[in-house]
């Protein structure tokens, strides 16, 4: 799971395997340890949740968690969706932009730096 932040936005791409444990109900994790201190970190967490009709975000303690609703990651994890795109409403704060989307291939990468990932529509194309 690859995380970019941006502004006031959160991109996550998600590889093939990742893709199919979110469809299997399983919390995605990562930690980011900035110092040897154990808290100094910061965790970001993807998992599926059956409560909800639209994506949501839960910030506590250097963590941040994406829920997304069930109904959403099986039309999208089992499609050729390419991702899910939500903006959050954060009141006068103005809004949080989220996008999760699945990791392709990169066309200028080697095939050991593409594994896990889902293939790209642009392969065989010429420019």
């Amino acid at each position: 799971m690859k995380l970019r932040i941006k502004g006031n936005t959160l991109r996550v791409r998600v590889s093939r395997s990742e893709v199919a444990r979110l469809l299997a109900a399983d919390l995605l994790e990562e930690t980011v340890y900035f110092a040897p201190e154990p808290t100094a970190k910061f965790t970001y967490a993807l998992k599926q949740d059956r409560s909800l009709s639209r994506p949501a975000v839960q910030y506590t303690e250097n963590r941040v968690a994406i829920l997304l609703p069930t109904h959403q990651v099986i039309s999208w994890g089992t499609s050729d969706q390419v991702g899910i795109a939500e903006n959050i409403s954060l009141g006068n704060l103005g809004s949080l932009g989220l996008l999760i989307e699945k990791d392709f291939a990169c066309l200028d990468r080697s095939d050991e730096d593409n594994q896990d990932t889902f293939p790209n529509p642009n392969a065989g194309k010429q420019c």
